[in-house]
């Protein structure tokens, strides 16, 4: 069935508006959930290492650490799927529930195995996220708020660690909380976030544009006209309402890989560097700070938090600050600089600490400027691979890019640097952070080659659907 829309149009030319805060605020979340895991464990690895909790190793600790990117990976492939083939609002709940159960269960593990098994299953929880809302988000959002929005969203990770990073401070405080009950409790916290995400998305309809691919274009002009109801002040008249022709057709998965593979190569290549690079950096060393804050600088581990509040100021600010760059001076410049940027600084950093001349809280500032940088690359990087391929496979393409990249850079950087840290030797984790800054600085110059100048650009522009005629 052949039909002709105006239906992206009509999305893109949107003035910003208190509908777009609520997708913003109702999916947005998922970053903020990520950050706060992703946190709760760094700042508690010093603890779960006692006797008096679960007597893990610091090796155990990175294999956790892995195990939860493991999970992510898994879920963002089987949910990506489920996304572009049953539509982005009938997974939120499902991966939102699965997260729900699956924290809250990793406060009543017993020993090693199953603190690994829930962690595993709140990553795939978090993975299956990440692929229905990415697409959902970007399609939501008019062409010329796009990186902007995209970035900022990416970067409220970091209110999750500093959420984890805070509440690690409350539930390890002997004072307050007994030593056996505080860490269980601190996986509660993100528990309670999800019950009030579960409420937020009922309010949120389906994707106009998926459902346009896939045939119902009545309900698609529905959803439309009733946004285009909600939204106050008049249509953005720098974008004509142009139309294209469509025809409803279901897609293989072998249409999907040559998609991917046989279209558009360059950009494959471009989005596994940039989620492959960005993986290693971030999870080798927020899974293991903790470890380097007690071991080699004798940091207390109910103190660690304090150290990783400063992470996420410079983690939050870079995006909000340089994130409307990626909107006017351009996708590949700014891809490119914030990645090359975060490599150079990363190398510098890992340098004075294997020669002993910074302190705790000078390499809590120098990561706190690195990933200030690093940030809006990481962020701009789901921006890409979202942006980057056809709407009919834009959540499949997310969660094959996130499992891949995160496969290779976030599974092994964990367990890397928990190798290297238990050797004791500062000269074996200087060693992680060269191989860090030379990835981040190589993905820089991919980009500057590879990349896609897709700021302001409609979707349909930037990658045309395959369903195109």
């Amino acid at each position: 069935m052949a039909f002709r829309t105006d239906i992206p149009a009509r999305l893109d030319r949107l003035p910003w508006s208190r509908f777009h805060t609520l997708i913003v605020m109702a999916l947005g979340i998922t970053w903020i959930l990520d950050g706060l895991e992703v946190t709760l464990v760094g700042s508690l690895s010093g603890v779960l290492s006692e006797t008096s909790t679960l007597a893990l190793s610091p090796s155990q600790i990175g294999l956790a650490g892995s195990l939860y990117v493991a999970g992510a990976v898994i879920g963002a492939l089987i949910f990506g799927d489920l996304a572009d083939r049953f539509g982005r609002k009938k997974l939120f709940t499902v991966t939102v529930g699965l997260y729900l159960v699956a924290t809250i269960a990793t406060g009543f593990s017993w020993n090693f195995a199953s603190f690994a098994i829930f962690r595993m299953l709140t990553g795939a929880g978090i993975g299956g996220e990440y692929s229905a809302i990415n697409s959902a988000i970007q399609e939501f959002t008019p062409a010329r708020f796009r990186g902007r929005v995209d970035l900022a969203i990416n970067g409220s990770f970091w209110i999750g660690a500093a959420i984890g990073a805070l509440g690690s401070l409350v539930v390890l405080d002997t004072l307050l909380i007994p030593a056996w009950l505080g860490w269980r409790l601190a996986f509660v916290i993100g528990g309670v976030l999800a019950i009030v995400v579960v409420f937020l998305r009922r309010f949120v309809p389906e994707s106009p544009r998926w459902l346009m691919i896939h045939g119902d274009v009545a309900a698609a002009e529905c959803t439309v006209a009733d946004i285009e109801r909600r939204v106050e002040g008049h249509a953005h008249d720098a974008m004509p309402a142009q139309t294209i022709e469509l025809s409803a057709t279901r897609r293989s998965f072998g249409e999907i890989v040559r998609a991917l593979f046989a279209h558009y190569p360059r950009r494959t290549v471009l989005g596994i560097v940039l989620m492959t690079t960005q993986a290693f950096c971030y999870n080798a060393i927020f899974f293991t700070y903790a470890l380097i804050l007690t071991k080699f600088y004798g940091i207390a581990p109910e103190s660690v938090g304090l150290y990783i509040l400063p992470f996420a100021l410079g983690n939050v600010l870079g995006p909000y600050l340089l994130g409307h760059l990626f909107d006017t001076v351009g996708r590949k410049v700014m891809i490119a600089a914030t990645y090359a940027i975060s490599g150079v600084i990363m190398l510098a950093t890992g340098w004075l600490f294997a020669q002993g001349m910074v302190g705790a809280g000078t390499q809590t500032v120098l990561w706190s400027i690195n990933f200030f940088f690093a940030s809006c690359g990481a962020s701009a990087a789901y921006l890409t691979v979202g942006e980057s391929f056809p709407l009919e496979v834009r959540a499949r393409a997310i969660g094959i890019f996130y499992a891949f990249g995160t496969a290779l850079g976030g599974i092994t950087g964990p367990l890397v640097f928990g190798t290297l840290i238990e050797s004791g030797q500062r000269g074996d984790v200087f060693l992680g952070y060269v191989i860090g800054g030379v990835l981040m600085v190589f993905a820089g110059a991919v980009e500057m080659g590879l990349g896609v100048n897709a700021e302001r650009q409609s979707l349909e522009n930037v990658a045309p659907p395959l369903s195109r005629i």
